[in-house]
């Protein structure tokens, strides 16, 4: 596989159609849960969308902070003989946040606090994930018929045009 064809295949592109299927199935779990703020992370950390309250810090803080953990505790899972631990928990005195795996490459981060409890958050979440998790398949699916719009070969032409520039 070329690098080119790499690139494409390691990145979902979303349509403003698929992000607002996204964000109504965010908004659906939020109502019913309670919970705060719901984000989709790719694994490597990039924010996909958020829905529910501003989170005051940086949203790509937290999203890298997020994969982060999630990365780190699959390591752990991998040394205890698991995969990976698919639902994260972290309990702060007034704000939680559960992390789980939507599929393989994207992640939920979901910020509650005294509003509702973890049995709500987790048990709304299956079937938001479930739903999302069916969204993205398709992405992916209408990604590898769409193609980037890229000439094969536009990474060594970039390249070249560089090299004359400098």
């Amino acid at each position: 596989m070329s690098h080119d064809q790499q690139l494409r295949a390691d990145r979902l592109v979303f349509y403003e159609k698929e992000i607002e299927e996204l964000n109504s199935e965010l908004d659906a779990f939020l109502e019913l849960s309670k919970a705060k703020t719901a984000m989709l992370i790719d694994r490597e950390g990039h924010l996909v969308t958020r829905r529910g309250e501003s989170i005051k810090s940086s949203l790509d803080s937290v999203s890298a902070l997020i994969a982060g953990s999630f990365a780190a505790t699959r390591e752990m899972a991998r040394l205890m003989g698991e995969d990976e631990f698919a639902v994260l928990h972290h309990q702060g005195v007034s704000n939680s946040i559960q992390i789980q795996a939507v599929g393989p490459r994207t992640l939920m981060g979901v910020i509650f606090d005294g509003r509702t409890n973890l049995g709500l958050v987790r048990f709304y979440a299956q079937e938001c994930n479930r739903r999302v998790k069916e969204i993205l398949q398709q992405v992916e699916v209408e990604s590898e018929g769409r193609g980037s719009g890229l000439d094969e070969n536009f990474s060594a032409s970039a390249e070249a045009a560089l090299d004359k520039l400098f």
